[in-house]
């Protein structure tokens, strides 16, 4: 069980660390282990929590990188809007990966967004 799970307190089986049910309003219930729990202490409590993207990415060991700027490259295409011969554009794989990819494109005098399979 991950230190982070055991600070959570009640909520969480103490012999393995899964989320606890609770079947009755006596005992609460571990779904994976069956190691039970009174209620006692928490009867008549209201009981909330919140949980961030964050607290799932640092209890899942995800570390987010930082989305760089990416430097578009210029090619000469003609716009459809404006007829001016040149736009930047990037691709992406849209479809199965034994297709083609998709290009994006976007005009550099009028900022019209254009795109070709």
């Amino acid at each position: 069980m991950s230190q982070y799970s055991r600070g959570r307190d009640f909520l969480f089986c103490n012999l393995c660390g899964t989320m606890l049910t609770v079947p009755s309003t006596a005992q609460a219930e571990c779904p994976l282990c069956k190691t039970r729990r009174s209620l006692k202490g928490i009867r008549g409590k209201e009981i909330s929590y919140t949980i961030s993207a964050e607290d799932i990415r640092r209890e899942l060991g995800i570390n987010i990188i930082e989305e760089e700027k990416v430097q578009l490259s210029k090619v000469n295409k003609t716009c459809e809007k404006c007829g001016h011969n040149e736009a930047i554009f990037y691709t992406r794989q849209m479809r199965s990966a034994d297709e083609g990819q998709t290009t994006f494109y976007t005009c550099t005098d009028c900022g019209h967004q254009f795109q070709e399979n």
